[in-house]
């Protein structure tokens, strides 16, 4: 088992990594475009796991055909969203555990996620979490997704260490693999969303796991 507090950075992923997010974001792809007349395609989640909002409202409007704008799509998915994330989105068991102990040891901390601030203010600051970062970093700052080391790398130098000195934790199998592509060590999180990609990420990341506790 890796001992985290050797690195000078980690970088963690908020949806399925650190929050249990997923099940609240595949409902709301449900009632979208339910609203529309549309069911959701089996890739559609997938698929756009590894965009920024301002991406999968594209891809979402050009794939569904939508008469609403980008930024209309992008506003009605915050607000059914931002409910969620002040109220009753869970941690992953032992994530604020292993966060505010990493934190203790001078360990920097950096998130790297595709929400927005406020999604992940809340629900970090709920979960006693939000004082521990460093460094916020979200997919809309770099110019590519979670396909692509950009995110990463940004966060890892928003906290001012080297790829070589820093952990990522990622649930998606393209965040794996952009992380380890970048040259950071990639800690997975598996859960039940992305099942049918759990052999592809126990063999692209470094360390597995279910929860934090686990690790600690």
């Amino acid at each position: 088992m890796i001992d985290f507090k050797q690195f000078k950075g980690v970088i963690f992923d908020l949806d399925g990594t650190l929050v249990e997010s997923n099940g609240v974001w595949a409902q709301i792809d449900v009632e979208f475009l339910g609203k529309r007349g549309f069911a959701v395609p089996d890739d559609y989640g997938k698929i756009v796991s590894a965009m920024d909002f301002q991406q999968a409202a594209i891809y979402t409007k050009q794939r569904f055909g939508l008469e609403e704008s980008v930024e209309e799509i992008r506003r009605e998915w915050r607000d059914m969203a931002i409910w969620h994330y002040v109220n009753d989105i869970a941690a992953v068991s032992g994530a604020p555990e292993f966060v505010r102990a990493l934190h203790t040891a001078g360990v920097r901390l950096a998130l790297a996620t595709a929400s927005h601030a406020e999604l992940f203010e809340p629900v970090l600051k709920r979960h006693g979490m939000f004082d521990c970062f460093d460094f916020f970093a979200t997919t809309e700052q770099v110019e590519r997704g979670k396909g692509y080391p950009d995110i990463y790398l940004f966060a890892a130098q928003g906290i001012g260490a080297k790829p070589e000195e820093c952990a990522v934790f990622e649930d998606i199998i393209e965040g794996v693999r952009a992380a380890k592509l970048g040259g950071f060590a990639v800690c997975a999180r598996l859960n039940d969303h992305y099942k049918p990609d759990r052999d592809e990420i126990r063999k692209s990341a470094d360390v597995c796991f279910e929860n934090y506790i686990e690790l600690m």
